[in-house]
């Protein structure tokens, strides 16, 4: 039986979404970093301590999950805070519902 779920441009657009939202989480401290922001907007000075990782690498991490999508900021002054984008979040969550849920009539 062959499966054609990856042939509409739909589908292979979700594909490439989900695979690259799945490549930013598949970092231990981006994890650690969302982790940090589930109770709500954060400091980086706040974050890099939190998640026990040099401020560098902690500002490295920030940009990659805000250049995904998955976090916003915004300036007070010298700081930065950060908070989760509950939007793309629910977006990558149906994305990824979409090829985990099972349908026993339909492939895809």
């Amino acid at each position: 039986m062959k499966i054609n779920c990856c042939l509409n441009k739909k589908t292979i657009k979700e594909v490439d979404q989900t695979v690259g939202i799945l490549t930013v989480l598949a970092e231990e401290n981006r994890l650690k970093i969302l982790c940090a922001l589930r109770g709500g907007e954060r400091c980086v000075c706040d974050i890099w301590q939190d998640c026990g990782i040099p401020q560098n690498l902690a500002s490295h991490h920030l940009k990659v999950l805000k250049d995904s999508g998955l976090i916003d900021s915004r300036k007070e002054g010298l700081n930065v805070f950060y908070s989760i984008n509950k939007k793309a979040v629910n977006k990558f969550k149906s994305l990824l519902n979409n090829f985990l849920q099972y349908d026993k009539g339909k492939q895809c």
